[in-house]
């Protein structure tokens, strides 16, 4: 069964994603910024990992730019709202740091689990919601 982190500070969207990927049959752990991420990755590596940008302490291009080095064959989805709240789009720096996708919020859970399976490269996983 494939392994997703998700890297987020907020709580609700974290439960939410984490929710919506274990029902569509992966395991999910989860980590509130990018240096707990990073930790979490390193003591148990996962297939992917979705990752916030705009996050206190370690923020996400730096996260993603360790994982990449780190780990390089490791599939990265960035994900952000930060245009909308900052006035600027970090979307594409992501993009060109590593991240294999960049999500913009708010992104719909078939957008998600779309993404997620043709990284993975999984066939649809048809599940209740």
């Amino acid at each position: 069964m494939p392994r997703i982190l998700i890297i987020d500070d907020d709580e609700g969207l974290r439960r939410v994603l984490g929710q919506i990927l274990v029902r569509a049959g992966y395991l999910v752990t989860a980590a509130v910024d990018g240096g707990e991420g990073l930790k979490s990755f390193r003591n148990e590596p996962v297939d992917l990992v979705v990752c916030d940008l705009i996050m206190p302490d370690k923020e996400g291009l730096e996260t993603i730019s360790a994982l990449r080095k780190e780990f390089p064959a490791v599939k990265i989805i960035a994900i952000s709202g930060g245009a909308r709240v900052t006035g600027y789009d970090f979307l594409p720096a992501a993009s060109g740091l590593g991240a294999n996708v960049a999500l913009a919020k708010p992104f719909t859970r078939e957008h998600i689990l779309e993404t997620v399976e043709q990284l993975l490269g999984r066939a649809r996983v048809v599940a209740s919601a």
